[in-house]
Parts: C-alpha cells; structure tokens; sequence
C-alpha cells in the first residue's frame, strides 16, 4: 500500500525523509552528490528522468535558504539538468518547487516537451530496475 507523502506526520525533531535519504538510512537512485546537495530519481516520476535536487540542509522552505546555500542549489540543479536533457528525449528540462510535500526544500527537474507535461496527476511509480537504469544514463552525461 502506498501512503503519500504528505500524510505522514513527523516529529518536530525528527529528520525528514529526505534527511534520511542523505545519511543512507533510505536507498534513492542517485544523480549527482557534493558536499552541499544531493540529486536523485523521484520514485513516483511525472516523466522518465524526473530527479529531485535537495540541499543537505534540512530547511523546509526554499527561501529560508541563505543566499549562498540557493544559490548553490540551483547551480547544482542547472548541472544536473544539463545532463538530464542529453539523456533523455525533451524539448527542456522544466523546474518546478511546490515546497508542501516534504518538508525540507527541494527542487523538481523534469524532462518536457510542453507546459502541459508539469502535471504531477500524471506522476506513477517507478520500479526499481527502470529507475536504476535511467540514473546510470543520467550519471553517464555529466560533463
């Protein structure tokens, strides 16, 4: 059984899912990871290649982000895009930020051929062995 994300409560100083996924408590299908974000297959893509782009640190909001932090952010996102579109089939890579799914900011890359692609009612989930074998393309086209 799947329980979106958004239902699930958490303690206030409990780490966010994507906390865990940094420290290696949860697997993700990585992308690309420096010191100050990490970049992975979302598990439930709007669209082959959908990777979310996080900072570390754990901040809810994307503008509670200092200057340097978003900056960073989406410098690494503009990377990672890059190789996302030469590994798949888009016209452009589209961003999105919704900021109420998990609770620690984040950014939505996802491979697009119109406005109309950015519809996460399309979003299904993956299975493993696709998105494995998607995040190696990807991996394969970083410059």
């Amino acid at each position: 059984m799947n329980i979106p994300i958004s239902t699930i409560k958490r303690e206030e100083n409990m780490p966010s899912l994507f906390t865990k996924i940094i420290n290696g408590e949860i697997p993700c299908h990585k992308i690309y990871e420096d010191d100050q974000c990490l970049a992975f297959l979302d598990i439930r893509p709007i669209k082959e290649g959908h990777t979310l782009v996080i900072p570390k640190k754990e901040i809810d909001y994307i503008f509670d982000l200092e200057d340097p932090d978003l900056a960073n952010l989406m410098l690494c996102a503009k990377k990672i895009a890059s190789a996302i579109k030469q590994t798949i089939e888009c016209d452009r890579i589209g961003i999105m930020v919704a900021g109420l799914e998990v609770p620690h900011t984040h950014v939505h890359l996802i491979p697009i051929k119109s406005v109309s692609d950015l519809n996460f009612s399309l979003a299904e989930n993956a299975d493993n062995e696709n998105l494995a074998q998607t995040a190696q393309k990807i991996r394969n086209n970083f410059s």
